[in-house]
């Protein structure tokens, strides 16, 4: 056999093995499934990209995750409870939802309680940040990094929203959660919770006139469609958190571990750094599909006086903590 037949033959032998091992580490990679409710230009899409990336490059590829966006997994509250159980590896949800699990949480959804994203940052990624998350672990939720959702303004079919004497008479979709219920309630409107889900039927077939949520949802959900106004009201943010299931958490390798929670803390100042980036460039799009107009914040905020009288007591001193942070 001539010594380049010889060769050719190494060659293919050695790229074998090496498509083999590739393929057996492949094989033998800890999966890691992520669902989450955003639609593919979501920004959380980008965030779950993102974290998918660094945790791929942290563990040289020792783990692989898996992005179900679009409920495409199971509806949020669904997942939160498999995880809970175990069944479920990883979901990235709402401080709403939250609350209903671990009641603390609920105090994120005050209205005008953050100054800015700055605010928030140093909140979440600090010490009550931490309170917070060991509250949930106690939950069988595991908080691998608080990424961003935004904050919140108004949509509706009727009129512009400049003071809260203009929601009268409007009934506006809040989510379930008990705190936006009673801010809406507080603002005039008739607060109206319905799941996420049945809101762009529920506007087309104008069941309700309005809705509140931050712009890249009024975007990708294509609000702006069934909708004639976008009042910018940033009345309420909300934390949108990374959970991984402590019974799938536990259940890897400390080193693995320490990845997730790497890479889910970096993923989080990058996307509400990303969030405040592309938002401008969202109300540019919306400017030119429904007529945009600023709320007057400081009308607002007085009107929220009768939310904080109910739920200052319940949250003590969570929501002077939190104000406190500079």
């Amino acid at each position: 056999m001539s010594k380049g037949n010889v060769f050719r033959i190494l060659s293919a032998v050695c790229a074998s093995f090496l498509a083999f091992s590739f393929a057996s580490e492949q094989a033998h990679a800890t999966k890691l499934k992520l669902g989450h409710t955003g639609s593919l230009d979501h920004h959380y899409q980008k965030g779950s990209d993102m974290f998918k990336k660094r945790v791929e490059e942290l563990s040289e590829g020792k783990i692989q995750i898996i992005i179900f966006p679009s409920d495409q997994l199971g509806k949020q509250r669904e997942l939160v409870e498999g995880a809970q159980l175990g069944t479920v590896d990883m979901v990235l949800t709402s401080d709403v939802l939250l609350s209903s699990f671990e009641p603390t949480m609920g105090a994120l959804g005050l209205p005008f309680l953050f100054r800015d994203l700055d605010h928030l940052g140093k909140v979440m990624d600090g010490p009550i940040g931490d309170e917070l998350s060991k509250n949930l672990e106690k939950k069988g939720l595991k908080v691998l990094g608080y990424w961003e959702n935004g904050f919140r303004h108004i949509t509706n079919s009727k009129r512009p929203i400049v003071k809260p004497d203009d929601l009268k008479g409007l009934k506006i979709r809040t989510p379930e959660g008990a705190v936006f219920v009673d801010t809406f309630n507080a603002y005039g409107a008739s607060a109206t919770p319905m799941s996420f889900g049945e809101l762009y039927s529920s506007l087309q077939l104008k069941v309700v006139d309005g809705q509140e949520n931050p712009v890249a949802h009024v975007l990708t959900q294509k609000f702006y469609e069934v909708q004639s106004f976008l009042s910018l009201s940033s009345h309420i943010h909300s934390v949108e958190p990374l959970l991984i299931s402590t019974v799938v958490f536990k259940g890897l390798p400390a080193d693995e571990q320490k990845v997730l929670l790497q890479a889910g803390k970096e993923v989080a100042p990058w996307i509400r750094a990303e969030v405040a980036r592309i938002e401008a460039e969202q109300l540019k799009f919306l400017e030119g599909k429904i007529a945009v107009n600023k709320a007057d914040a400081a009308a607002f905020e007085a009107a929220s006086k009768p939310v904080y009288d109910k739920y200052g007591p319940k949250f003590g001193d969570l929501i002077q903590r939190i104000k406190a942070v500079r």
